[in-house]
């Protein structure tokens, strides 16, 4: 199917997007426009990307029918538009050629010299807007896709000039197989997604699939600390980055001055840039280590490395400060698997606040399952704990599951059935001194929100 998107990624002819205002779909709907196809699409909400979009010229519908697709000769989709939307329904009745957005951005990748594809279980948007940091700070104008907010482009995404694409990479539903990496990096391999994958095995077989994607001329880039990418990886040609493990780039000379680390990148023995990080923890060593190694292997110049990197401080919702209510500060965090959640909670005890309250939104009901006791493990290590329910996603509750669950097997934690119970809680125990953590991936950020309004 990937050769017959490439037929119609040509200017001049009409596509309609399918949930245009996507985090992902409307950055590819400025690229295809860009490329001077005639893009049209629908969205269920207004929204700020909806209004760029149609600043631009682009015609967007509210709302899902099968009128909105007329005079189109293909559509795209997001994953989370199913055969039974009216659109796509109406697009198979009239024998129009639908396609997945990863599909397009995969075709898309391939007028770029270098496609810079990020992979892992997690640190991928703060890997990629890292990565986004050092370059720009080499002037390289790069076309950015990532999942998240980044301050630096006031969006999630920009479209460049330059010959290089950098884009997060996601496993789920294996669209990252869709992709046509030049450098493909892959930070480490967990289980997670186990309402598509079967388990560990099967995951690693994706990620080795993944890497084999890349092109003799290309570099697989991965971490040689985990033992899962590693096993995944065994037997390919690989640029390796780590902290413990000897490899091809490597922290040496690390230094902490108030939590935040200066290390240098020291490529085979030598160094190649000093970094100063203004974000803290030992993942963001590796992420640090990760963008690094991307930018060495398509040479650039390590200054690029040390600007780019020194004037990274977080992408949206990754530890993100939020304000202070009653003395206390919060911060708002995505993490919503039990690996990103002890990485958030260790730097977190690493800050020196008399307390740490935790309000986690677990995310899916299937990942809340399958990964129920590991929650439990990192959620008992804070002073306490507020749940609240499991944000749904795209799933119906088959399994039976309840943050009540979780609220059970961890001591003193309240389980609070709406995000206004949150807000309250919260605002009962707020005092001096305490850190006040909004975690997940679905709205639980806005408690924080209601906190300091």
């Amino acid at each position: 199917m990937g050769s017959t998107i490439r037929e119609y990624l040509r200017p001049g002819r009409r596509v309609h997007l399918c949930g245009i205002g996507g985090v992902s779909m409307s950055p590819l709907a400025e690229v295809l426009h860009g490329m001077g196809l005639l893009v049209q699409g629908s969205d269920m909400q207004e929204s700020g990307s909806v209004l760029r979009l149609r600043e631009q010229g682009v015609r967007v519908a509210i709302g899902h029918s099968a009128s909105n697709i007329d005079g189109a000769e293909f559509l795209i989709r997001t994953a989370a538009v199913h055969d039974d939307n009216p659109e796509i329904a109406a697009a198979h009745d009239a024998g129009l050629p639908v396609f997945e957005r990863a599909e397009a951005w995969g075709a898309i990748m391939i007028n770029y010299r270098n496609a810079v594809c990020i992979a892992g279980t997690h640190g991928k948007t703060t890997t990629t807007s890292m990565t986004t940091h050092v370059f720009m700070a080499a002037q390289a104008d790069p076309t950015v896709m990532i999942g998240g907010t980044l301050p630096l482009l006031h969006s999630g995404y920009r479209v460049g000039r330059g010959e290089t694409i950098i884009v997060e990479s996601c496993e789920y539903c294996n669209s990252f197989l869709h992709f046509s990496p030049t450098v493909a990096v892959i930070l480490n391999v967990e289980e997670d997604h186990l309402d598509f994958f079967k388990d560990l095995k099967d995951i690693q077989h994706s990620f080795r699939r993944f890497a084999q994607l890349v092109p003799a001329s290309g570099t697989i880039v991965a971490n040689a600390d985990d033992k899962n990418a590693m096993e995944a990886l065994a037997g390919l040609p690989l640029f390796t980055f780590a902290l413990q493990e000897q490899a091809d780039c490597r922290a040496e000379s690390i230094v902490f001055q108030n939590g935040l680390p200066s290390f240098d990148v020291a490529v085979r023995g030598e160094v190649y840039a000093h970094v100063t990080l203004r974000v803290s923890g030992r993942h963001n060593i590796l992420n640090a280590l990760a963008a690094a190694a991307a930018a060495y292997v398509l040479g650039l110049p390590g200054e690029a490395v040390e600007r780019g990197l020194s004037s990274f401080s977080g992408a949206g919702r990754r530890f993100e400060y939020k304000g202070e209510f009653n003395g206390a500060k919060i911060y708002d965090d995505y993490a919503h698997h039990p690996g990103e959640l002890h990485a958030l909670l260790t730097m977190a005890k690493s800050l020196g606040y008399q307390r740490i309250l935790c309000a986690f939104q677990p995310h899916t009901f299937t990942r809340t399952k399958a990964l129920f006791h590991q929650f439990v493990e990192e959620l008992r290590t804070v002073d306490q704990v507020i749940l609240a329910e499991i944000f749904a996603a795209r799933e119906q509750n088959t399994v039976g599951i309840s943050s009540a669950d979780l609220a059970r097997e961890i001591p003193g934690a309240i389980f609070c059935p709406t995000l206004d119970q949150v807000a309250d809680t919260l605002r009962r125990m707020a005092r001096p001194g305490d850190l006040i953590l909004t975690v997940g991936a679905g709205n639980i950020y806005t408690v924080g929100e209601a906190l300091l309004k």
